[in-house]
């Protein structure tokens, strides 16, 4: 099956859309990181404890997730991927429906038979 210039296009759009979106992630991760950062230190808020680096790290950490899916995950299981994998397991559909199949025709000629 080959790609089409329509399927090309809506894949680069869908992946420009992705990075955007997390581009726009890391953006407001900074941003609110030190906005917590100067809420926790120079106004107090919370003073005896450091939360705003449970946050900001639980934050990140999802940011890395987030990374993970558009930049590796993404990348290789692409339209490409999908229609592999869909034909694989209508391959293997295939073959236990004719197996099934021949084993119901022999069975049928067997009693038939007898």
């Amino acid at each position: 099956m080959g790609t089409t210039p329509h399927e090309l296009y809506e894949y680069a759009r869908l992946r420009i859309k992705q990075k955007k979106r997390l581009y726009f992630h890391f953006v407001l991760f900074l941003i609110s990181s030190l906005f917590m950062l100067v809420a926790n230190k120079i106004f107090k808020i919370g003073e005896p404890n450091n939360w705003f680096l449970w946050i900001s790290s639980t934050w990140f950490f999802l940011f890395i997730l987030h990374f993970i899916n558009v930049f590796i995950a993404k990348r290789f299981m692409n339209k490409d991927w999908e229609r592999t994998q869909i034909e694989r397991l209508i391959e293997q559909q295939e073959k236990k429906i004719n197996e099934f199949q021949t084993n119901i025709e022999s069975d049928f000629s067997k009693n038939i038979k007898n």
